[in-house]
């Protein structure tokens, strides 16, 4: 009788035990299946803001004769009036596959916990000899959008849609920095240039990458 009784509870101890970790495993597929599906929830809305980016550039230029009798403002109350995204930018890296959408300065999501960050002292794309800046996180994480920008080489192509126009750039030198909270940009002020900046692989220094355009 005693043996049957330590048995009993032995098999009860065992039975509480794989309740509790089949429980658990449950838990963690949830949670491992929640985090899936939110990236790709995530992704599916960064392809559409950019796709309702290039609707509206469409939409611009089809609809609107922007020739020397339309007045600015009118443009401008036109593009705002038709304006379903806080993107006013797209960058495309070909070589590392990607494609993001750009916010304006003066929004919440352009920051680089967020965003691929547009600097306050940056150009627009449009200003001759003047020099876009770009910055983003390396690493890991799904806001790690220049993770890649270390497999860039010379002559790699980026383009940049901006107010219905597309710039083609060709990357022309990469250096690295040490991180101290200022960056120093060294590129041809006689040409119109994009900077991207990161964080370099396995180091506390920052790479920049200097891009000239050519169309």
């Amino acid at each position: 009788m005693i043996i049957e009784k330590n048995s009993f509870k032995d098999n009860k101890r065992k039975n509480r035990l794989t309740k509790i970790g089949s429980l658990l495993l449950i838990l963690g597929f949830f949670a491992f299946s929640s985090k899936y599906i939110y990236n790709y929830f995530l992704l599916k809305n960064e392809e559409y803001l950019i796709k309702s980016f290039f609707d509206e550039q469409k939409e611009i230029n089809n609809e609107v004769n922007f020739d020397d009798n339309i007045e600015h403002q009118n443009k401008k109350d036109y593009k705002n009036k038709i304006k379903k995204t806080n993107y006013f930018a797209v960058i495309k890296i070909p070589k590392i596959n990607l494609e993001k959408g750009l916010c304006n300065k003066n929004t919440n999501c352009n920051n680089v916990n967020k965003n691929i960050l547009v600097l306050n002292e940056s150009d627009m794309p449009d200003k001759e000899k003047g020099n876009f800046i770009l910055a983003g996180h390396s690493g890991i994480g799904r806001n790690a959008y220049f993770k890649n920008l270390y497999k860039l080489n010379i002559d790699d192509e980026i383009s940049v849609f901006y107010n219905s126009n597309e710039y083609k750039y060709k990357v022309v030198n990469q250096y690295e920095i040490e991180n101290t909270g200022t960056v120093n940009i060294v590129r041809n002020k006689a040409e119109t240039t994009l900077t991207l900046i990161t964080c370099s692989k396995n180091t506390k220094n920052q790479t920049i990458i200097i891009c000239e355009l050519y169309n």
